[in-house]
């Protein structure tokens, strides 16, 4: 998930550039406001012009919290945000009794394992420490990963239901320790490996070269895992933010992005009715 951005701990927002605005500032009803955790990459510049070319207006609001740009977008503080994919989306809602939903997809990044102490997952010794995200929807992905690296042993049958609880931490190799996602690449100055979601692997200068493991974001099973825009289901038609969802992927805006450092992403151009369709079908689940 190219989820978050910067090592901050505490819900702030953060104006990290001009085209960023306060999300206590007035709303100007012309004016589309975009909730974005990247906000420093070069890419939103091109963006932003190419969406004055077709004659909308927008502006940023940056975040540097996971727990902020949804409720932000619930509260009409902003129109869209684009920093989830569809199962961190489908938690939300199942969690918080909300009706957010994909407009548009964006791109779907390898789940990678760093180390700066190994050199592949067979080096980590028994008793090894691995961090990863202490936040549920983002856990499920690592977990299954370990379990077909040889690392862990989840009990009962392993599938996309599985939790923290359900690893067998008797029979498994390492131990896991869950601990907020924009510490992760910070941990591996003292663990085995992590798990550093694309966001802040970037920023703390992670490549291939520290990565010792990664899974196949091809797999028809990881559409969930698929980054969007989000919007407010009473928006879900606007013509405009379809058309601003639609507009990533402008060929100048997707060679920008391609172009920043260390970008390592899959461009998904899905329907936002089958975006919907994988939000609704996880959601229903979460609520059980």
């Amino acid at each position: 998930m190219r989820l978050m951005h910067r090592l901050l701990l505490i819900p702030i927002l953060s104006a990290l550039a001009v085209a960023s605005v306060s999300c206590g500032a007035e709303h100007r009803g012309d004016v589309i406001r975009i909730g974005v955790n990247d906000l420093a990459l070069p890419h939103w510049d091109v963006y932003k012009k190419k969406a004055a070319d077709q004659g909308i207006e927008i502006e940023f609001v940056n975040f540097t919290d996971y727990n902020q740009p949804n409720p932000a977008l619930a509260q009409r503080r902003i129109d869209l945000n684009k920093f989830q994919h569809v199962r961190y989306l489908a938690n939300y809602n199942a969690r918080n009794n909300d009706t957010l939903v994909p407009v548009g997809a964006t791109e779907i990044f390898p789940l990678a394992l760093y180390s700066r102490k190994h050199k592949s997952v067979a080096e980590i010794p028994q008793g090894g420490q691995i961090t990863l995200s202490n936040n549920p929807a983002n856990q499920v992905r690592p977990l299954l990963s370990l379990a077909a690296a040889g690392l862990i042993v989840l009990k009962g049958n392993a599938g996309w239901d599985s939790k923290l609880e359900d690893v067998d931490t008797a029979a498994s190799k390492v131990k896991l320790t869950p601990i907020d996602p924009t510490l992760t690449a910070q941990s591996l100055g003292s663990v085995d490996a992590a798990f550093v979601d694309d966001t802040f692997a970037r920023p703390a200068g992670l490549t291939q070269n520290e990565t010792i493991y990664t899974d196949d974001p091809e797999r028809p099973e990881l559409k969930q895992y698929i980054n969007i825009f989000a919007a407010r289901a009473a928006d879900k038609d606007n013509p405009t933010l379809l058309k601003l969802a639609r507009l990533y992927h402008d060929p100048e805006v997707e060679a920008a992005v391609r172009a920043e450092t260390g970008y390592q992403g899959i461009f998904k151009t899905n329907d936002p009715a089958d975006l919907q369709a994988a939000a609704t079908e996880l959601e229903a689940k979460f609520r059980k």
